[in-house]
């Protein structure tokens, strides 16, 4: 006996026993009780679908659930009949629900199938085997028959719309839309499909999946429409299969195949085009650059070698024939023996300055190890001719470098002023130069022994504003230190990224 709140009540052997929700009875009430041919006890719910008891006797009775999850098409049973093969048919407040409990699917019939009412209130079986449905609205009768292998279903394409705007298929589906080109710009789809079934009361379910970017078949569904966005180019093929409620599925799926083409600035031959003129117009930068250099480096090996072979040799005729005639002037004026001393003195000045011009301009000498050999060279002609202890350090060996020419010539000629401001006003008598390396700055420094001075006391001549100007244009610091009677010492440094060309 069922009662309402999920309660049934077993009576036997003279007693009453009492099973409840605990125990898992349906929730709701229980509207009908009914035997099956297998005697099996099925529990009809206002809540919960049904219930299955296959030992009614059972001390403990197992009650086994059917719901919507399992393929009712609602949890409000109202009434149950069974035909001769065993199939039973549970009236519901949305259909006609068969259910075969040997395999467990379940079909549904409706209006559509001939039922008069969707809300079926009870069902009857005749002694001929028809079976009777009573509804609100009348009475339905239905002859069952056993189950016939059928063909499976089959799906189509009955939709198209792509980017908004619908591509015209046929009314009656298509099962395959072919080899369509889209745009970019043409990459949201939305495709429309259905399947058409040959049994009665089937609904059908469906899988589909896009190759190109899918690897597997989608869980199954109801529904007959997806949307896919933004996709991106390439070829793509849109497959869908229809599932009846026996499993099988459609023999060949409804599919419909596209391509998204790639931009024009991503095809292969665009951007092959692109590397080519790329690589094109690199080679004929690099090769205009390497022409410019050699071009600059032709110009600079002509004017060092103009102005060593011509002003170098007229400025060296001037100084040996001043002193040939300060010798034939023997007993002559003293002021004109002090001009010719004097032209003589200007012109060996020139020529120095000419050496030290060819020098800084010619290709040949861009190296530090020439540049360390040039301020060498002009401490050594300096300090000793002065008697002053002079000690050099440079990087040996001295890495194999290139400078430019603006930074060779301003650094050799701060080098030059400070040497020359040691030798003439410190009044020392030892003198440290040292160039080094470091990580990525070059670094020069001039210390001597001589009195020093206060700096803050000082103000700085137009040596020391050369070099500060020359090195704000290396982009590196130049400092000094120096106390009365501590000596001086003078330190520039240059950022190797400002300063080096390259090997």
């Amino acid at each position: 006996m069922g009662f309402g709140e999920a309660r049934l009540v077993r009576y036997a052997k003279g007693r009453f026993k009492l099973f409840t929700a605990a125990d898992g009875v349906p929730a709701g009430t229980i509207h009908k009780l009914f035997p099956d041919s297998k005697g099996r006890l099925w529990i009809l719910s206002s809540q919960s679908g049904l219930g299955r008891i296959d030992d009614p006797s059972a001390e403990r009775p197992v009650i086994v659930p059917y719901t919507v999850a399992d393929g009712l098409s609602s949890n409000e049973t109202q009434s149950i009949t069974e035909d001769s093969w065993g199939r039973l048919y549970i009236g519901t407040d949305r259909s006609l629900d068969r259910l075969d409990p040997a395999t467990g699917h379940i079909r549904h019939f409706t209006t559509a199938d001939g039922l008069a009412n969707n809300q079926v209130i009870g069902g009857f079986r005749d002694s001929h085997g028809a079976l009777w449905f009573s509804t609100d609205t009348g009475l339905s009768r239905y002859i069952p028959e056993p189950d016939h292998p059928r063909p499976p279903p089959v799906a189509l394409i009955n939709g198209l719309q792509i980017s908004g705007s619908h591509y015209p298929v046929s009314e009656l589906g298509e099962s395959a839309v072919r080899d369509m080109e889209l745009a970019r710009s043409q990459s949201n789809i939305r495709i429309d499909f259905a399947g058409i079934s040959f049994g009665v009361g089937e609904v059908l379910h469906y899988q589909h999946k896009l190759e190109g970017a899918d690897q597997d078949w989608s869980e199954f569904t109801e529904q007959r429409t997806i949307n896919f966005a933004k996709l991106a180019p390439g070829r793509y093929r849109f497959l869908v299969r229809a599932v009846n409620a026996d499993g099988v599925v459609s023999e060949t799926p409804a599919s419909f195949s596209f391509i998204i083409l790639t931009p024009l600035w991503q095809r292969w031959w665009f951007l092959s085009l692109a590397a080519t003129t790329v690589v094109l117009a690199g080679s004929l930068l690099y090769r205009f650059r390497v022409a410019q250099l050699l071009k600059l480096e032709r110009v600079r090996t002509r004017i060092a070698t103009d102005l060593h072979d011509d002003i170098g040799a007229n400025l060296t005729r001037i100084s040996i024939l001043s002193e040939v005639a300060k010798q034939q002037g023997g007993n002559g004026a003293s002021s004109a023996s002090g001009s010719l001393q004097a032209i003589a003195e200007i012109a060996r000045e020139s020529v120095a300055s000419m050496s030290d011009i060819i020098w800084a301009i010619n290709p040949q000498r861009d190296s530090l190890i020439d540049l360390t050999r040039k301020m060498r060279q002009h401490a050594e002609e300096v300090f000793v001719q002065r008697g002053i202890e002079l000690k050099f350090i440079a990087p040996d060996p001295a890495p194999d470098l290139k400078l430019g020419l603006d930074v060779r010539r301003n650094l050799y000629l701060v080098f030059k002023e400070a040497v020359n401001n040691a030798a003439r006003h410190s009044d020392c008598a030892r003198v440290e130069i040292e160039l080094r390396v470091e990580e990525a700055r070059l670094r020069l420094t001039i210390s001597d022994n001589g009195r020093g001075f206060d700096p803050a006391a000082r103000t700085e001549g137009n040596g020391l504003l050369s070099m500060r100007r020359r090195a704000d244009d290396l982009g590196g610091e130049l400092s000094l230190e120096s106390g009365v009677g501590a000596g001086s010492r003078l330190r520039l440094t240059i950022p190797l990224a400002h300063s080096w060309t390259g090997k």
